[in-house]
């Protein structure tokens, strides 16, 4: 069977994930099923509810005489990592972009990071059936991108595909009219534009794994692209590691893919991508070869990360009674083997404390390392979200990226002023009736904590996507950052709903009354700047000359609810967020009231007599 590689590319939420559940049905791996459902390789849960793809996937399709090898990305710019390592795999891509938004900031990293690799394009122009869809303006767009990014005379020359991924139809007219039911236009199309890889079936084994998975029986699993020859169960094999020492193992499990399953096979061959088995601390970027003929392929290279935060155990009063997995062992050894499958990952221990520094790709990549380890039953704080800051030629240099804003007019000022005063740089402006799109380039410690001002500010309308540009010299300035203080609890016991009736006019709260608190939690926000220490345990002091006609039902506002991700941007660096099972809370690091005031007095001291 004749082998065709692809991705499928975009920016987040322009339809990937659903167009690959309609290229399964519109083959014959799969039959359209209202049982199904959709989104069918986002098999993890955090993926189904957010509506993203966090890893990538592989899968295959038989059309025709050809086994056409699908990898669905992330499209989100904290998985990017996933994006670079793939590219190597594939001979060409998919570039899936709105019929309504157009090209957007991953847009233009996923192609970039294509044509760099030298990738025939395929351009799938996807909701056209939106209303206000304006296809021709954005190919036209996604021309000029092209252009921009220094595409080739051939690579400018690609076929364009118009779809409603959503409506299982696709066409190779603009018209929404002309749309036909199923993908059988873009898998014409496929077929006839991505060339098959050259590759040599008869030569010595040559097998690069790009992306990890992880078993406890069998360790790491390699998946990646043969290269040359062939590959079989049972056969001893060389690796070339990284260092460039090489190793011998025997090859346990091989697997292909096909529609949904993972499907356990005894030999592949160059051209085709499989799951390898049998050494179990292998990494990306590693070669398996032939031995006797062990010749590696030019490494992968691996993002490196941008952000970084400390985890730790929970240290608080409340510690142990809600986690099923509280030591330091435990959660060590979970974010072991978290890095196991995911090499944007690092994580170092520091020194004998029960802390650790794990570094990402960006806050929405470690905020679902830890909202999945908290579903998992894991209890540990967390600390703010810090950009991670390197030195070139004797220079300090930080993160920047490349952020876009879409927003209603009448927000434009705001808007401007707030990332005006984060450091960011203007460089376009356009126009769209009642819409702006603002791009900005702007360090990234001046996007942490912004986005829950920014949906306040735009009362939910605004939309911001980013992605990292590159590290530049470090400005010595301060960026903004929350402005309001925190209201902190001064004892421990249950929240009152008299108390919180009389701390409503001095901030917003966090909690309902009846819940349990601790000397140095945080329990709301301030309307001030200052931090406020409150007894929100308080209850109303009973009298016998009280007559029960004086006894009025309290009303309270409802309280402030934030996600994670808000949480994580909300505190600044005195605060940590302590996350188990059951709860999300928000605490100082120093939990001692008197304790507390001491060093805010030494720290107003000191900045008064600098």
């Amino acid at each position: 069977m004749k082998i065709k590689n692809i991705a499928i590319i975009a920016h987040v939420d322009h339809g990937k994930t659903t167009l690959v559940d309609k290229l399964l049905i519109s083959s014959t791996i799969l039959r359209e099923n209202p049982n199904l459902g959709e989104r069918l390789l986002d098999s993890n849960d955090l993926e189904r509810e957010r509506g993203i793809t966090i890893l990538a996937k592989n899968t295959a399709i038989n059309y025709h005489d050809y086994r056409i090898n699908i990898l669905d990305t992330p499209g989100h710019a904290d998985f990017s990592g996933e994006v670079e390592r793939i590219m190597g795999m594939v001979d060409g891509v998919l570039l899936v972009v709105d019929a309504f938004e157009g090209t957007m900031p991953q847009t233009r990293f996923v192609l970039k990071k294509a044509l760099e690799h030298k990738l025939k394009p395929i351009v799938v122009i996807n909701k056209v059936d939106r209303d206000a869809a304006r296809p021709l303006e954005v190919v036209d767009e996604v021309l000029d991108l092209f252009i921009e990014l220094g595409a080739t005379i051939e690579q400018l020359d690609f076929p364009v595909v118009y779809t409603s991924a959503y409506q299982n139809t696709s066409s190779l007219s603009p018209d929404p009219a002309k749309q036909e039911k199923g993908m059988k236009n873009l898998l014409d199309i496929i077929i006839k534009e991505i060339p098959s890889p050259v590759v040599d079936v008869n030569g010595p084994l040559q097998f690069q794994p790009a992306l990890l998975d992880y078993n406890e029986y069998v360790g790491r699993i390699g998946i990646g692209r043969i290269t040359r020859g062939k590959i079989s169960v049972n056969k001893r094999v060389s690796c070339i590691r990284s260092d460039g020492s090489i190793v011998q193992f025997r090859i346990q499990k091989l697997f292909g893919f096909l529609g949904l399953n993972k499907v356990e096979i005894e030999e592949a061959e160059a051209g085709d991508i499989v799951a390898v088995a049998g050494l179990e601390d292998i990494f990306v970027g590693e070669t398996i070869c032939q031995i006797g003929h062990e010749e590696a392929l030019p490494p992968i290279e691996v993002g490196e990360p941008t952000v970084q935060m400390t985890f730790g155990t929970n240290t608080g009063p409340l510690a142990g009674r809600e986690g099923k997995f509280v030591t330091s062992r435990k959660i060590e050894d979970r974010l072991n083997r978290e890095i196991q499958r995911d090499v944007s990952l690092h994580v170092e221990r520091i020194g004998t404390k029960d802390e650790w520094i794990v570094s990402g790709r960006g806050e929405l990549h470690l905020s679902i390392l830890i909202e999945n380890m908290r579903r998992e039953g894991y209890e540990f704080q967390v600390s703010r979200p810090r950009v991670i800051l390197k030195e070139k030629n004797g220079v300090v240099c930080e993160p920047y990226e490349f952020t876009r804003i879409d927003v209603p007019a009448e927000y434009l000022g705001a808007v401007m002023e707030m990332v005006g005063n984060r450091r960011g740089i203007l460089t376009s402006m356009i126009n769209h009736e009642n819409q702006v799109q603002l791009d900005y380039v702007i360090p990234s410690r001046g996007l942490i904590g912004f986005m829950t001002d920014f949906m306040t500010i735009t009362k939910g309308y605004g939309i911001i996507s980013h992605s990292y540009l590159e590290h530049r010299p470090m400005e010595n300035t301060e960026i903004a950052s929350r402005k309001a203080g925190v209201l902190v609890s001064i004892n421990q016991g249950l929240s009152t709903g008299y108390a919180s009736a009389a701390l409503e006019e001095r901030g917003e709260l966090f909690i309902e009354p009846g819940t349990e608190v601790y000397e140095g939690m945080i329990v709301g926000v301030a309307n001030r700047e200052e931090d406020l220490a409150v007894n929100i345990t308080k209850e109303k002091q009973q009298s016998n000359m009280r007559s029960s006609t004086k006894d009025t039902t309290i009303v309270l506002k409802r309280p402030k609810k934030m996600s994670l991700e808000n949480y994580l941007e909300f505190i600044n660096d005195d605060e940590m967020v302590e996350i188990t099972p059951l709860n999300i809370r928000l605490r100082k690091k120093v939990l001692d009231t008197t304790e507390r005031k001491k060093m805010d007095s030494q720290k107003k001291w000191s900045e008064t007599n600098k």
